[in-house]
C-alpha cells in the first residue's frame, strides 16, 4: 500500500467556524502546484480521502472531484482514525491519499517511520508543511510489516 499524507494547503485564519475557513489564493496555487506533481505519479485507481473543513475538500478538489469525505479525518484526528481510514496497512486501494490537518499527519508519520517509537504512546509528530506531502510505502518483510518512506515535498520543490 501506497499512503500519501497530504496537508491542506493554506487558508484563511478566520472564518465562521475553524471548518469553514477556505483557502487563500496563495493555497490554490499551492494545491494546484502539487496535485500536478501528485498526478503525474499516482495511479489511476488512487482513493482520495479529505476531512470535512472546507480547506482539505478545496485542496483535494485540485486534484481530483472524485473523493470521499471522512468526518473522522477532521481537525484533531487520531493517528489511528487515519490508519483504519485509509486500511493501513494493506489499504483500502493500492495507493491512498489522505488530504488532511496538522499535527495529526505528522504524527502518522512519526509512529509509521519512528522506529524508535514506542508504538503504544502517542508519537511527537513530525513537522508538515501547508501543502506538503509525505509519501509512505508498506512492505512486508520476513514476517513484519514495514513503513518506508518514498517522498517528502513541499509546494516550493514542485
Amino acid at each position: 500500500m501506497q499512503l500519501i499524507l497530504w496537508r491542506h494547503a493554506e487558508a484563511e485564519d478566520i472564518a465562521a467556524s475553524d471548518l469553514a475557513r477556505q483557502l487563500t489564493t496563495r493555497g490554490r496555487k499551492q494545491a494546484q502546484n502539487v496535485a500536478r506533481w501528485l498526478r503525474a505519479r499516482l495511479p489511476d485507481d488512487a482513493v482520495i480521502l479529505a476531512s470535512p473543513a472546507a480547506r482539505t475538500m478545496q485542496t483535494a478538489e485540485a486534484l481530483t472531484d472524485q473523493y470521499r469525505v471522512v468526518r473522522e479525518l477532521a481537525p484533531d484526528a487520531s493517528v489511528d482514525a487515519v490508519l483504519t481510514a485509509a486500511g493501513w496497512p494493506e489499504g483500502i486501494a493500492p495507493a491512498v491519499v489522505v488530504v488532511g490537518h496538522q499535527p495529526t499527519l505528522g504524527e502518522v508519520a512519526a509512529h509509521l517511520l519512528d522506529a524508535g517509537t514506542d508504538k503504544a504512546a502517542r508519537p511527537r509528530g513530525w513537522a508538515v508543511k501547508k501543502a506538503g506531502v509525505l509519501w509512505i510505502a508498506s512492505r512486508e518483510r520476513l514476517g513484519d510489516d514495514h513503513a518506508v518512506l518514498h517522498a517528502a515535498i513541499t509546494p516550493e520543490l514542485v
